[in-house]
């Protein structure tokens, strides 16, 4: 028959006691031992650190101290915006550098802050050439606010506006293209001002460039014949030509003032008159002045241009018919 056992005498006999001993020649044991373990954790960061330490100084001589990794040229792409003396005034690169030694991203970085520059990257060629190349922004229009005694006479340092609106100071390589090019004329500069490097913000713009991209949408040359564009007021703009006729538009429906345009200038050159004034407004019977005598002549139909023969001209004509006919019953 199977002894029982009570639940106390079962729990006494799991009790297990532990006892260490200690003594001074165990002490001594253990700490020869750690300081063993401590020893080869200590030669191998040793070890790794001259690893380290050699490496280092085989680069230096292989690439940083080495003559033949001088920097020796300066490959920059042709733009209007900065040449290689300026690049390296600007970026404060050492001609003598080694070209491991210049920090290419901070290259780049400063040349991005310049105004007239849209972006720049910058490279390393082994074994002495840097690379940079600089993305210019492309100049739209001059812009003039002389409420603000910002003045447009489209010389370097004015202010110029890129295709995303952006403005920036002419730079002296870009002053021959831009001066071709058009002045917006602005009442105020804006909530935020006009500030190089930023966009403009300013409701007069958008009107003024719809109506220049409308102007040169079929001939890209035409930009060269516009002196000046301005908002008149809240309903018209008006726009005038490097031979000084001013034209008034509508802030909208472009395409068509700017063929009615170039129909009555065309016109006006085949007669030999120039045009002082027009407005495009009206789509029928455009109304003009004239620059010699101020005189105001027939409106001009936008669909027939040709002016009515004058009153003489009727007369002469019925002269001669009259003449012919007496010497043909002759």
């Amino acid at each position: 028959m199977k002894r029982q056992t009570s639940k106390l005498r079962r729990h006494s006999r799991s009790q297990i006691l532990e006892v260490r001993v200690m003594s001074p020649r165990i002490a001594w044991f253990g700490c020869l031992k750690f300081l063993k373990g401590t020893g080869k954790v200590l030669a191998i960061l040793a070890l790794l650190g001259g690893l380290g330490w050699g490496i280092r100084v085989g680069v230096q001589r292989a690439l940083y101290q080495n003559q033949e990794f001088r920097l020796q040229t300066i490959d920059l792409n042709a733009n209007p915006v900065i040449d290689e003396t300026a690049l390296i005034e600007k970026t404060g690169i050492s001609l003598p550098a080694n070209l491991f030694e210049i920090d290419i991203k901070a290259v780049a970085e400063k040349l991005e802050t310049l105004p007239g520059v849209a972006r720049a990257t910058a490279e390393r060629h082994l074994p002495g050439t840097l690379v940079v190349r600089i993305t210019p922004r492309i100049p739209r229009a001059w812009i003039s606010v002389e409420s603000a005694n910002l003045v447009a006479h489209r010389q370097v340092g004015d202010i110029l506006i890129d295709h995303q609106g952006i403005a920036y100071p002419c730079p002296p390589l870009q002053l021959e293209t831009a001066a071709k090019l058009p002045v917006i004329q602005l009442s105020t500069v804006g909530k935020h001002g006009i500030t190089p490097g930023t966009k403009i913000d300013q409701p007069e713009l958008d009107p003024c460039i719809r109506l220049l991209d409308a102007a040169c949408e079929n001939d890209p040359l035409a930009i060269e014949s516009i002196d000046t564009i301005r908002q008149a007021n809240d309903w018209s703009l008006t726009l005038i030509t490097r031979q000084g006729t001013i034209a008034t538009f509508g802030l909208a429906d472009h395409s068509r003032q700017v063929s009615n345009l170039r129909a009555a200038l065309d016109h006006a050159a085949q007669k030999g008159y120039d045009i002082k004034t027009i407005n495009l407004i009206p789509k029928q019977n455009v109304p003009i002045t004239l620059k010699e005598d101020g005189a105001v002549p027939p409106a001009l139909s936008a669909a027939d241009p040709a002016p009515q023969p004058t009153p003489a001209q009727v007369r002469q004509d019925r002269s001669a018919r009259d003449r012919d006919a007496l010497l043909n019953r002759r």
